[in-house]
């Protein structure tokens, strides 16, 4: 077969390992991004060619644009595979796939890996427990879902990421005026019970069909609160073979089953009731997560996600066969905080079990610790927030409407 060719998209500036990956397999790579991120630092050595959009006022490609310029591209060189290297390039790569007729995922799967409300409805209609929810389209059956689901409950963008955009609501006179806050808009949420739990992550990659890799771990306070109470980020991985761990692997491959997923990486979030103990889907993306959690789950099992996933694209194009690198079951944890100081100096930090650090992205401080012991991990993670709160700790809680 000939040298494959790929066009990544990336709104965001990311990505670099999968690049230098892919190019590394043999690949030709070319990169199509924001104009806005033209002067990052992207992989140039591995790219054989970058192409800019011009973002609109609200942030968005104009995708008719886009597809009339790779059009234009496709005179002269040939694409044979599209990857989207972020949430927000998903519905992109796959319009452009079905335009193109190119093979991967189609607009139809996306959505059950972009839209809040197509994964709901996916997951309980393959039998996976999800939280009472209901879509905004219906007066009446808002008011039948307030009777059924008794509050609180979480108003949600269906396409964002993270916990961008989310409200909190606690009666039904707030639901109300905060859904006319929407105008127009409000078909693009939906409303959720809110059941207070742990919550928990399955990092994963996937191939025929099948999960081939996943690491599983506990956010040390969820998102939500972290989002929009300011709080510092903390993750760590699960007891290896835990009844936990063990639970969360598997509902992780039910869920990749039932939404279809073929190959790619995956970031898939779930919520352990604290009253209950039932374990609830929350929602999932085909790609690596966010907060350099990929990087934690590397320090863990040794697995780069990013270049593990170029890899498998490559072999996927070509028909060769994917091996997965020997995995490690180390315990590994991360913490991220916003910092008062544009370049936080964290020499005070002198562990050992450091194995990361975040030095280049400014206003932030970031750390990565592994050890034989989770307790120790756990430990480490505890003194350093407490450190981190009095040292350098910054808040920017999200807004309650994402730009949409």
């Amino acid at each position: 077969m000939h040298q494959p060719s790929f066009l990544c998209i990336a709104s965001y500036f990311k990505g670099n390992d999968f690049l230098r990956s892919m190019k590394a397999a043999g690949a030709t790579v070319y990169l199509v991004t924001s104009k806005k991120h033209q002067d990052k630092a992207w992989a140039h050595e591995a790219i054989d060619d970058i192409f800019y959009v011009q973002e609109d006022h609200g942030n968005a490609w104009n995708m008719e644009e886009t597809i009339t310029g790779l059009a234009w591209l496709m005179r002269s060189k040939r694409i044979d595979r599209i990857v989207a290297l972020d949430d927000f390039d998903v519905e992109k790569g796959a319009l452009l796939r079905e335009h193109f007729r190119i093979p991967g995922m189609g607009q139809t799967t996306a959505r059950h890996f972009r839209d809040k409300l197509a994964m709901r409805i996916e997951a309980r209609d393959a039998g996976i427990p999800v939280p009472g929810f209901a879509p905004l389209f219906n007066d009446e059956a808002i008011h039948a879902f307030l009777r059924d689901c008794p509050g609180p409950w979480i108003v949600k963008p269906r396409g964002q990421a993270s916990a961008t955009g989310m409200k909190k609501i606690s009666t039904a006179e707030e639901l109300w005026s905060h859904l006319s806050t929407l105008g127009d808009k409000r078909h693009d949420y939906l409303v959720e019970q809110f059941k207070p739990g742990d919550v928990y992550h399955v990092d994963a990659l996937s191939l025929e069909g099948k999960v081939i890799f996943s690491r599983a771990s506990q956010y040390l306070g969820t998102p939500f609160e972290v989002a929009h109470d300011g709080g510092i980020f903390r993750s760590i991985t699960l007891p290896f073979g835990s009844e936990i761990d063990r639970k969360m692997l598997a509902i992780n491959e039910n869920v990749m089953q039932a939404f279809g997923m073929q190959y790619s990486a995956s970031h898939t979030e779930f919520i352990q009731n604290h009253e209950t103990g039932e374990i609830f889907f929350l929602e999932t993306s085909c790609r690596v997560g966010g907060a350099h959690l990929a990087e934690m789950v590397e320090a863990s099992s040794g697995v780069n996600l990013w270049a593990e996933w170029a890899k498998l694209e490559v072999a996927v194009a070509t028909g060769e066969q994917y091996l997965l690198p020997t995995v490690r079951h180390d315990n590994a944890g991360i913490i991220v905080s916003l910092a008062r100081q544009q370049w936080p100096d964290i020499s005070q930090f002198e562990d050992p079990e450091i194995v990361w650090r975040m030095t280049e992205t400014p206003y932030h401080v970031g750390l990565i610790v592994r050890s034989p012991q989770r307790e120790h991990v756990l430990e480490l993670l505890d003194q350093y927030a407490q450190r981190i709160q009095q040292d350098y700790h910054a808040s920017a809680p999200v807004p309650d409407k994402p730009n949409l």
